[in-house]
């Protein structure tokens, strides 16, 4: 039985500095790094996504100028551009599978983008097995929570790591972790996970 790590957008965007700073995001970077560093063992694969937005244009309505937050936001995660970069705190040499999402549309799963090959993250979880992950990463309540159901619908078992996780407002990413669990996904510490 296969194990994934999958690291949800840990970007210089969604960490403290960024355009749309997620509280927490560089703990969770480093966290990840830590993690990375005494448990890479643990995993067949390990995958990470980077929101890769189109410079030019609205990414199908994803970028406004007046956003609701919600839905429309405002630019972030431009791709070529710094704040689409890893955060320096994250160490990626672990990493064996790099995602790309969002380029020219809305996309929050790591299940919507693409390696540089063309690879989908469901189709590296099949090709390698895996039967269970550990998702981390930012934002609980949108782009973490994305992942996870997707995972899930995948036929995967989730491991949301609780501390591994940054979110954008405290009761959204409550109730995303809420949904997580109905679904199927167990919430435990880094620390328990094993």
């Amino acid at each position: 039985m296969g194990s994934a790590l999958l690291i949800v957008d840990v970007q210089n965007d969604f960490t403290e500095g960024g355009a749309l700073a997620v509280t927490g995001g560089d703990a969770v970077a480093s966290a990840v790094s830590e993690l990375l560093a005494a448990h890479r063992g643990d995993y067949d694969v390990v995958v990470a996504s980077r929101d890769w937005h189109d410079p030019a244009g609205d990414n199908g309505g994803h970028f406004a100028d007046d956003p609701d937050y919600v839905d429309t936001w405002p630019v972030h995660c431009v791709a070529d551009t710094d704040g689409a970069a890893y955060d320096p705190l994250l160490v990626t040499e672990a990493v064996t599978h790099h995602v790309r999402k969002g380029q020219g549309a809305p996309a929050y799963s790591m299940f919507e983008g693409v390696t540089d090959d063309g690879a989908t993250t469901a189709t590296i979880l099949q090709d390698h097995g895996i039967l269970s992950a550990d998702v981390v990463g930012i934002a609980t309540d949108h782009c973490v929570r994305a992942t996870a159901l997707d995972a899930i619908a995948h036929g995967v078992h989730v491991r949301i790591l609780t501390d591994l996780v940054a979110g954008v407002g405290a009761e959204s990413s409550a109730a995303a972790l809420g949904e997580l669990a109905h679904a199927g996904a167990e919430l435990v510490e880094s620390g328990s996970r094993r």
